[in-house]
């Protein structure tokens, strides 16, 4: 599937929206104007990209997913993702290089616990090193490797980063217990 520049960065937008959203909020978002994201997303609605659940909110479907290159999520691939990982497998906090917070996250689970946890400079240390998306791609989870490739882009500052994050953690671990067919653990 070929799709304009804007169109993707439309479908980011709403990946990284976990809640239906209007068009006006995607427009300023992306710094496009509202009638043309309206028409894109129009458009990404008849191409099976996006759906409208409401009249004027637009949410991102699998096939959307698919065009941004996330692969459809099995009962096996939720359990192999939010399973608990090997002390070398876990994710280590720094604040920077040689600088251990002796914190480590061995799922995602405990990984939203802990972000909460190490101050800003790690988190912009991570974010910057591309160090979680290295980690959730361990993990086997494409889309948070998207998510969190799309989010690092928009540079927000440490405090808005770092909420974002462990929703957008927290928000996975609920979609993927789901699919796991597991009642949802989320702290």
């Amino acid at each position: 599937m070929n799709l304009s520049p804007v169109k993707i960065e439309i479908l980011e937008a709403l990946l990284l929206r976990e809640k239906p959203v209007k068009a006006l909020e995607i427009a300023q978002e992306i710094a496009v104007d509202r009638p043309a994201v309206q028409m894109h997303l129009i458009g990404l609605v008849r191409m099976g990209c996006a759906a409208s659940p409401a009249k004027g909110f637009y949410v991102i479907s699998e096939n959307g997913k698919k065009a941004l290159g996330i692969p459809e999520v099995t009962k096996e691939l939720a359990l192999r993702i939010l399973g608990h990982t090997s002390l070398d497998k876990s994710f280590y906090f720094y604040k920077e290089i040689g600088r251990p917070l002796n914190l480590l996250a061995q799922d995602l689970l405990s990984f939203c616990d802990k972000i909460t946890k190490v101050d800003d400079e790690s988190i912009k240390f991570h974010t910057e090193r591309g160090d979680f998306e290295v980690w959730f791609e361990a993990l086997g989870d494409v889309e948070l490797v998207k998510k969190m490739s799309f989010l690092k882009r928009k540079d927000l500052p440490s405090e808005e980063l770092r909420a974002k994050i462990r929703e957008m953690v927290e928000n996975r671990c609920i979609k993927l217990s789901m699919s796991a067919g597991k009642a949802s653990t989320v702290i």
